[in-house]
């Protein structure tokens, strides 16, 4: 099955054509973090106007990239920007109708959970996943293609949330993830620590807004030189991965699974691999990473995620609509209409 994947959640507009049987075939990502660098986060009536602008001609691109007749489009339903998942789902769906084959709406975030299968080594059901986003922070219990059971979340914050907030005390810019890791590149272990928040009690919750509150009452009581704020950044970026990797751990010995998968944009973050890397050698476990072109939003896994539902069965009618907010676990086993 040959399935074109349309992403444009939030401020990346990505497309992307995978077959069943020839993998990945063509694939393209515009990024909009110029446009909305100026204003130090998203703005929503800009990111749905700029995804106007650019999906088509990405579409155009990667189709004479890919070749061949298509069996299906997928494109991203939610959970995300109401006006920017209408841009992609008005036009995946129109094209659709206009080459006479089925259409899908794909969770943004399965996308992301499966996006590890479209490496050579994919890992085998089931295993834990640790999603980590701007949005999302949650550990889930993964039996199969939407099979999934929550095991904890954030209660607040996000963790990538708690970066680009970090990056805006700091001045760091935008966005704030990778701002956050060039600086603490540069800073001095130990200067400072912070707290790591819900890991000295049971469970596998999350919350990052007591840790973006203990790096604000410090930066205001330092002076900013750029010493200091690299210093700041890295006992930040330690507390943080730090937080990720008891949680990981605890859930892998409540599971029993002996694989863990950890995706979404904060996946990309260099320190977060190495330490889930070092913990699940120590464990003897495996730990399966998206391609770092693949961690942040991309058109890649929801043609695939889309391709693995389109060929259970699953498709859209002809009135479609999109999900701003949407429970992973509301999904479901693919296998009928909707």
């Amino acid at each position: 099955m040959r399935v074109l994947g349309l992403e444009t959640s939030c401020d990346d507009t990505g497309v992307a054509v995978y077959d069943s049987d020839q993998g990945l075939l063509a694939h393209r990502l515009y990024s909009q973090t110029a446009l909305h660098a100026d204003y130090g986060g998203i703005v929503p009536e800009l990111a749905s106007r700029d995804h106007i602008r650019k999906l088509l001609p990405l579409i155009k691109t990667v189709m004479a990239e890919a070749g061949g007749e298509l069996d299906g489009v997928a494109y991203t339903a939610g959970p995300g920007l109401a006006g920017a998942l209408l841009v992609g789902a008005a036009v995946g769906r129109s094209l659709a109708w206009a080459w006479g084959v089925p259409a899908v709406g794909v969770h943004h975030m399965e996308g992301h959970l499966l996006s590890p299968m479209l490496e050579a080594d994919p890992p085998a059901f089931p295993f834990l996943a640790l999603l980590v986003s701007g949005g999302h922070t949650l550990l889930a219990d993964v039996r199969g293609i939407g099979d999934y059971t929550i095991l904890g979340e954030t209660v607040d914050d996000a963790v990538g949330e708690a970066f680009d907030k970090t990056a805006k005390l700091l001045g760091l810019g935008y966005p704030g993830g990778p701002a956050v890791a060039r600086a603490a590149e540069r800073g001095t272990p130990g200067r400072f620590y912070f707290p790591r928040p819900m890991t000295g009690r049971p469970g596998l919750e999350f919350s990052f807004s007591g840790l973006k509150t203990a790096v604000a009452t410090v930066a205001q009581a330092q002076e900013l030189d750029p010493r200091t704020v690299a210093d700041i950044a890295c006992a930040f970026q330690e507390a943080a991965v730090d937080t990720l990797r008891i949680k990981c751990q605890r859930a892998l010995e409540q599971t029993g699974h002996a694989r863990l998968v950890a995706a979404g944009g904060v996946s990309a973050n260099a320190r977060l691999r190495e330490q889930l890397t070092e913990m699940a050698a120590a464990r003897q476990t495996r730990v399966y990473f998206p391609r770092l072109e693949f961690s942040t939003d991309n058109g890649a896994m929801i043609a695939y995620a889309g391709a693995l539902r389109l060929k259970a069965g699953q498709h859209e009618t002809a009135a479609f609509t999109v999900h701003p907010r949407w429970a992973l676990q509301k999904l479901g086993v693919p296998g009928a209409s909707r």
